[in-house]
């Protein structure tokens, strides 16, 4: 798959409903460091259920 913002290669894949998205770790970090700053992240993270390793 390739990146939805640039021809490289996507790092990571998301899918939702059948509608696939992916973006290379350069795009990825861009986006991330944007949501970071936004204030409705507050408390997301205990709204969402994510696998992670321990």
């Amino acid at each position: 798959m390739q990146c939805h913002y640039c021809d490289r290669a996507a790092d990571i894949t998301v899918e939702k409903e059948g509608v696939r998205v992916g973006v290379c770790e350069e795009h990825f970090r861009e986006q991330m460091e944007e949501l970071s700053d936004a204030d409705w992240l507050d408390g997301l993270d205990e709204e969402l259920d994510i696998d992670r390793s321990e």
